[in-house]
């Protein structure tokens, strides 16, 4: 694996996590506009889709952002000639009004990169969420988490 192959991977990577965390969803669809975007319930495809969705499901604040740190840890890379597949894990600290800074998700990436003539680009990003806390400050439609003994 070349190094600058692994560099440019793990920097999309660490792009999604900014864009996100900055609120740019046209940016986050710019960055997966050849790839398919989803999890076990669906997929989206396109950037003009993918932004929609961000935009109509996460919560921004005064400042424009989601008030989120993404962080993408434990990540395994596989390049294989054009084509590289990506394991990592990610958690979603989030501070807003009214609640601490917390965890609010948990969860895996399952990625897929193919090499063009541009350079390295998403083809793939399938989300498994195995750990969630309270949302209801980051995604629309949600409630907090119930408390349990």
């Amino acid at each position: 694996m070349a190094e600058n192959d692994e560099r440019a991977i793990t920097n999309l990577i660490a792009s999604y996590a900014e864009l996100v965390d900055a609120g740019d969803f046209a940016g986050v669809g710019e960055l997966l506009a050849h790839a398919s975007f989803g999890s076990g319930e669906g997929s989206l495809t396109g950037a003009g889709a993918i932004a929609e969705m961000f935009g109509k499901s996460v919560i921004t604040y005064d400042d424009g952002t989601p008030r989120t740190k993404h962080v993408t840890t434990n990540i395994h890379l596989e390049i294989d000639g054009a084509s590289a597949a990506v394991r990592s894990y990610f958690t979603v600290l989030q501070a807003v009004s009214g609640l601490s800074l917390q965890p609010i998700i948990a969860g895996r990436y399952r990625d897929r990169f193919t090499r063009t003539a541009d350079g390295w680009q998403f083809a793939e990003r399938v989300v498994t969420i195995d750990l969630i806390g309270d949302v209801s400050g980051h995604l629309r439609g949600t409630r907090p988490a119930p408390v349990t003994d």
